[in-house]
């Protein structure tokens, strides 16, 4: 049998060699590797939304920064929500790092809540990084009347969503029943493009946006003063909306507060990257170096800054270990987040 000493001796040579050769295997294996392959980044939307504008811009930028330097191709997969890419993340795509998605911020949260059709487990995905926060307003149009939270309070007011499952009927139905609101929702709408369209007809007072296409491309009507905004569907206030409440202030309770807060993770996850369960460890590790050298690179912050995106990356071991604590979420908090949810 070997002693001790001697298998320390062998280590430490083994680390020397290893320093004279260059990268390590790992790094050359993954090079080797990437060189071979291409990386398809799965969409979970629309071409032109949000998370498609981030995806591609994601697209354009990564492969420079992982060893082997592959060429990364978009694939939109629509349906459900985002959850079909979600479930093909996690239950299809090839576990061998050469699949990325881009899945709906609300993943972990349908997951906990029970959402059908839902087929993975959230904290098993390898989060490889956070493209940016996803901060969702309250948007209300002046002729309401409704200049802040306190007026969603005190008088009623109709707001545009999708379906009864889409977070902008969701977000305003839990407020009614955990903040005090008086929300109406009226449902049907094509999307956010389609409902905030609506409102400025007037057909319907407000509706729910993201705060960066608010930034982007309806920034008259809050320096024109035709619109108001009066609540963050988030956990935390953006710095560039300090006066705005967030939706977890304004539960009555702790356990309200927690409920809002399971809800609000969606902000917290936003537009993040993710591999499926199983990619080996090393090819990890690769694509969560080589995405936070991507957040670094000049080109990449530029166009940023052309298209005036939010900037609020997050590492993927950050991501992973928020995760991993969402799921701890007590079932007594559950259990009465899908009785709010639905109305009982």
């Amino acid at each position: 049998m070997r002693s001790k000493r001697a298998i320390q001796g062998l280590s430490m040579a083994a680390a020397a060699l290893g320093l004279m050769q260059g990268p390590s295997l790992a790094q050359q294996t993954s090079a080797d590797f990437y060189r071979d392959n291409a990386i398809n980044l799965i969409i979970g939307f629309p071409v032109g939304g949000g998370y498609d504008i981030y995806g591609r811009l994601v697209s354009r930028h990564l492969g420079k920064h992982i060893p082997g330097n592959p060429k990364i191709v978009p694939q939109n997969m629509i349906g459900a929500g985002g959850m079909k890419a979600a479930n093909f993340m996690y239950g299809v795509a090839p576990k061998d790092g050469t699949t990325l998605g881009i899945i709906p911020d609300t993943t972990p949260s349908e997951e906990l809540l029970g959402t059908n059709g839902v087929a993975y487990v959230s904290k098993n995905f390898n989060w490889i990084g956070r493209i940016s926060a996803s901060t969702n307003v309250q948007v209300l149009w002046a002729p309401s009347g409704i200049k802040n939270i306190e007026d969603a309070r005190a008088k009623e007011s109709v707001q545009g969503g999708s379906g009864p499952m889409a977070p902008a009927v969701i977000y305003p139905k839990l407020l009614n029943a955990l903040g005090g609101t008086k929300f109406k929702m009226v449902t049907g709408y094509g999307g956010a493009a389609e409902s905030c369209l609506a409102m400025e007809k007037g057909e319907i007072d407000g509706c729910l946006l993201a705060w960066s296409t608010v930034k982007a491309a309806k920034r008259d009507w809050i320096d024109n003063k035709k619109a108001n905004i009066i609540v963050q569907w988030g956990a935390t206030r953006h710095p560039e909306l300090p006066d705005i409440p967030t939706m977890v202030e304004l539960g009555k309770t702790p356990e309200d507060r927690a409920i809002l807060s399971l809800y609000a993770s969606a902000t917290e996850i936003g537009k993040s990257i993710v591999a499926p369960p199983g990619v080996p460890t090393d090819r990890v590790n690769v694509l969560r170096r080589g995405f936070d050298a991507m957040l670094k690179d000049p080109e990449y912050l530029d166009e940023v800054k052309k298209f005036g995106l939010d900037f609020e990356p997050l590492s993927g071991e950050d991501m992973q270990k928020y995760v991993e604590e969402l799921a701890k979420t007590p079932a007594a908090i559950l259990a009465k987040a899908k009785e709010v949810r639905d109305g009982k």
